[in-house]
């Protein structure tokens, strides 16, 4: 057994945690990841209402009596306003949920510092996804628990500094005094027994969980990402501060062609939309939209449930550890 500051917080077998997923986190995926072992994952901007994120929330509670944490993304969006991340945080802070992904700015800027002292009272341990060392200070300092280290391979929004994983966990380890948590291109044993020996109490992995069987997207997808390589993604929106990495693919090909053209967020903002993720996760249609995964899918080669995944994982993980531990003593 891997015993971390992370599973020893959360009191959960692995040291695993899912990433935010557009139109994905949602409660039967994520009460599957919590029940495997793991800590599942609700995405709170799929929730455009306060009675609907509220049962969400509740409906995983349902489905799992295992921590499991909520991602909230403080960014400009058109369909969540600054009164959305509000009322997230404060039904979070209402329903005592276990833990907080923050991403984009943190929470002390966007909202103020009254909500970090709301939901520390609540019990809600915060984590804030940072790109950079800089960030992950701020955040110590603010008040946070921990960190997530999201390195330039990860899928979605990678800080535009674009530092790796190999050198960003180690550099944020070494600068604050909080549990840190290695996300981008973490997608199997190997790669979780790198992140634990650059210095991780864990990992987060989003693009991974896409291929289980209890994802709720189309079985294309899943098929798409075990076909597809670590050379198969691209980072798109660079020109208009944006930065994402997703799948190559005809959308990502039109964004990247107005870019090149010069054309702006008016622009590209009809290319990536929400609303054509959510059409790609049910048709299955794998070029209508920005599909926001990293490159770890280079290390996807089959679709497992949850349970196998995580246990196969950690199993791994033990075994790569001891080989290194053999290597030593040689």
């Amino acid at each position: 057994m891997i015993q971390t500051k992370i599973t020893e917080m959360f009191d959960i077998e692995y040291p695993i945690i899912c990433g935010a997923m557009m139109w994905i986190c949602k409660p039967e995926l994520c009460a599957a990841i919590s029940n495997a072992g793991g800590m599942g994952n609700i995405t709170a901007a799929i929730y455009k209402t306060e009675d609907e994120f509220r049962g969400a929330l509740r409906k995983t509670r349902e489905l799992t009596d295992k921590p499991f944490t909520v991602n909230i993304t403080l960014l400009p969006s058109i369909n969540i306003t600054p009164e959305h991340h509000k009322m997230y945080l404060t039904v979070c802070a209402e329903e005592k949920v276990p833990a907080l992904e923050i991403s984009g700015a943190p929470i002390d800027k966007a909202c103020g510092m009254e909500y970090i002292d709301m939901l520390k009272k609540a019990g809600v341990k915060l984590f804030h996804k940072v790109g950079s060392v800089r960030h992950a200070i701020h955040a110590e300092k603010a008040g946070y628990d921990g960190i997530f280290a999201a390195g330039i391979e990860e899928g979605g929004h990678p800080l535009n500094d674009d530092v790796t994983t190999m050198l960003l966990t180690p550099r944020i380890v070494e600068s604050v005094n909080i549990p840190v948590v290695t996300t981008g291109g973490i997608a199997n044993g190997k790669t979780m027994a790198a992140a634990l020996m650059l210095g991780a109490d864990a990992v987060m992995m989003a693009s991974r969980f896409m291929a289980t069987q209890e994802c709720d997207i189309h079985a294309n997808i899943k098929d798409e990402l075990v076909k597809r390589q670590e050379r198969d993604t691209t980072l798109i929106c660079k020109s208009v501060n944006l930065q994402g990495r997703a799948l190559i693919n005809q959308t990502t090909q039109s964004v990247l062609d107005v870019e090149r053209e010069g054309g702006g967020l008016e622009k590209i903002i009809p290319l990536i939309t929400g609303d054509q993720c959510l059409k790609a996760w049910e048709t299955g249609d794998v070029d209508i939209a920005p599909m926001m995964v990293g490159q770890s899918i280079g290390l996807i080669h089959e679709v497992l449930t949850c349970k196998e995944l995580l246990a196969s994982m950690a199993a791994d993980a033990e075994a790569e550890i001891g080989k290194l531990h053999k290597k030593l003593i040689a």
